[in-house]
């Protein structure tokens, strides 16, 4: 049956909403096939039914079926595709310009190279604006206080804020500083945010 492998990929998407699944490179492959051997055949079929036929009543049912499918298909991969790259998108925002290992093997090659234009065109952005430019992706949610309680969660070693202090970061530590300063280091795991 025409379009049962596309909507297997728009049902893994429907299945993953905020996780990102491995490539399905091999059924995006499928639907690719079968795209391209509806098309093939609707053209065999229009040269065909410019002939004088008495069927041509039947054939041009043929090609507007076969072409709803093509179009059905098409969608549904754009979807699929659309919906990686959505979550690619807010990962950038939560992870950063580096993806965690786990993340970045369930990427195509072509995502990575999405995500690395998308990263360098947000960080081109983000330096042009203002005089030492802005880091857009420091508060995502608006704070609700300057100061943060953090417990550091391994062991990190010598860290310098902003004002030339030089804290000691060990596991389990806990600390009072400012939201701006730390708040990179909460979305690596470094530290814990305690309410």
């Amino acid at each position: 049956m025409y379009g049962e492998k596309a909507y297997a990929l728009v049902k893994e998407c429907a299945n993953h909403e905020n996780s990102l699944p491995p490539y399905n490179a091999s059924l995006v492959q499928e639907v690719s096939n079968e795209i391209r051997t509806l098309v093939e055949e609707n053209q065999e079929d229009a040269q065909t039914s410019t002939e004088e036929t008495s069927d041509s009543g039947s054939v041009v049912s043929t090609i507007r079926l076969r072409h709803a499918a093509v179009k059905r298909n098409l969608r549904c991969l754009m979807a699929y595709h659309y919906n990686r790259l959505r979550l690619l998108r807010k990962m950038r925002w939560e992870f950063g310009s580096i993806l965690p290992a786990d993340i970045k093997s369930n990427l195509s090659p072509a995502e990575i190279e999405w995500f690395a234009k998308y990263s360098r065109s947000l960080a081109s952005y983000m330096r042009s604006v203002g005089d030492d430019g802005l880091n857009l992706a420091v508060d995502l949610k608006p704070p609700k206080s300057l100061y943060i309680e953090v417990k550091c969660t391994v062991d990190y070693g010598r860290y310098e804020l902003n004002d030339g202090t030089v804290l000691l970061l060990k596991k389990d530590s806990r600390h009072y500083l400012p939201r701006s300063e730390c708040e990179e280091l909460v979305r690596q795991g470094v530290f814990e945010h305690i309410l």
